[in-house]
């Protein structure tokens, strides 16, 4: 992976309970749905009551540091799938089971990683955690995964074989984080909000026996969320038919309301308002979710997408839509624009100040709610208005900033962009919707 840009994840946490009979469950339902529980909510594993709102903001700053040039280009090319894993990212963590009879993992959700992986006994060098580690010889169901098939094929190359001729991974990271293990079958399992039970039988997973660096103790692992064939959305495929959706709150709502993520027919998005962008495919890339912004609106005043130059044509999937990303990322040049704009829009608000920490372009010292415009998205076939919660955060009491960012990589539009918005994937149609809903009530 190449060096590093800026990018900030995600505040949010899932928690999702899997248990057993998915078959039952969705013949009854037509898909299932997980709990979503906010990252600082009281409920969240997570949840460190003695932080102040601008360390938490500080920490997710620091925390992204892994994950910086995650989406360039660079860091996607050559043989085999590039790993999508980057430690400490996300902020979701899946409480979910794994083995007969089911062991806890606590692990992070990641939409755009692939391999699902927990820390195993033996661990001859693993990070500490707070679950007890999984351990393959006391599961019945448990099977290595030989060399030659096609999910060992499609580590590319982070795969490798053993001398018992079992497939084997090697992921590391620019900042020295890894993790090294067996591929495996496994049972995964948990309950859906539904209230029936469900099971995912022959789930393949990385079983780590190595791993370190800026991994944290709350967690064990990691689960893909990403399009590549070893996610848990591709594994699903069958069952799930290619659709999955997810509701996100605003962070300063009701702690003790889940939002909530959605497998299979419960995974569509219909209905009034709905607005849906193709997804772009590059390459031999699937693990991540690319869109085209074509530009933003301030309220009428339309900005061009542009990149380097103002007669650059707009690139076809300029930006990847990202659950595990908490703020928006755009190019520099359009970033200038759309800032100049919103703040020749904002009056009255109080003085604008330089924001402490260094993270944010655009603050104003102000103890009042910001009277923001509403900023469109313009993604190709879809316009999606985004409110102020969207686009500004009271960092302290008396500051609010402007979240949107520049970058010189790969766009992205992260999750705050994404709150009180059902935002559903058809993975058959290669389409992305969002519908504006209240999360809290959904």
């Amino acid at each position: 992976m190449e060096s590093f840009g800026v990018k900030i994840f995600l505040n949010f946490v899932v928690v999702v309970y899997l248990s057993q009979l998915l078959g039952m469950a969705l013949a009854t339902s037509g898909g299932f749905s997980l709990d979503l529980i906010h990252r600082d909510s009281p409920h969240s594993p997570l949840f460190d009551p003695s932080k102040t709102r601008t360390e938490r903001l500080t920490d997710a700053f620091r925390r992204s540091v892994s994950r910086v040039g995650l989406f360039r280009p660079t860091a996607m090319a050559g043989d085999g799938i590039q790993s999508s894993l980057v430690p400490s990212a996300g902020e979701y963590l899946m409480n979910l089971s794994i083995g007969t009879p089911p062991v806890p993992v606590v692990a992070i959700a990641d939409t755009a990683s692939d391999l699902t992986w927990t820390q195993c006994r033996p661990c001859n060098s693993c990070y500490k955690q707070v679950v007890p580690f999984f351990d393959p010889q006391k599961s019945s169901t448990y099977t290595d995964s030989s060399c030659g098939t096609s999910y060992c094929l499609a580590l590319g190359k982070d795969g490798s074989c053993n001398e018992q001729k079992h497939c084997t991974f090697n992921y590391s990271y620019a900042d020295g984080s890894f993790t090294r293990g067996n591929l495996a079958a496994e049972t995964l399992t948990g309950s859906s909000t539904v209230g029936k039970p469900v099971s995912f039988p022959g789930f393949v997973f990385g079983c780590g026996h190595s791993s370190g660096g800026i991994f944290d103790e709350n967690s064990s692992g990691i689960v893909g969320l990403g399009g590549g064939q070893l996610s848990l959305i591709s594994q699903l495929e069958s069952t799930i038919k290619g659709f999955f959706s997810y509701c996100l709150q605003p962070a300063s709502g009701d702690s003790s309301v889940s939002g909530r993520i959605n497998f299979g027919t419960s995974g569509m998005v219909p209905g009034s308002g709905t607005v849906s962008s193709p997804l772009v495919r590059k390459g031999n890339d699937t693990s991540f979710y690319y869109l085209t912004l074509e530009g933003f609106s301030v309220g009428k005043k339309r900005l061009r997408y542009k990149r380097f130059s103002e007669k650059a044509e707009v690139e076809e999937g300029n930006i990847i839509v990202d659950s595990g990303t908490t703020y928006t990322f755009i190019p520099e040049n359009l970033y200038r624009e759309l800032e100049k704009s919103v703040e020749n829009s904002i009056k009255k608000i109080g003085k604008r100040v330089k924001d402490p920490n260094g993270i944010f372009s655009l603050c104003y010292n102000t103890t009042r709610e910001i009277n923001a415009p509403i900023i469109t998205a313009h993604l190709r076939d879809a316009n999606v208005e985004l409110q102020p919660l969207n686009t500004f955060t009271r960092v302290q009491e008396d500051m609010v900033c402007f979240t949107l960012m520049p970058t010189l990589d790969v766009g992205v539009f992260g999750n705050m962009a994404q709150v009180n918005f059902l935002v559903g994937f058809d993975l058959k149609k290669n389409r992305v919707s969002f519908k504006p809903t209240d999360c809290s009530q959904y």
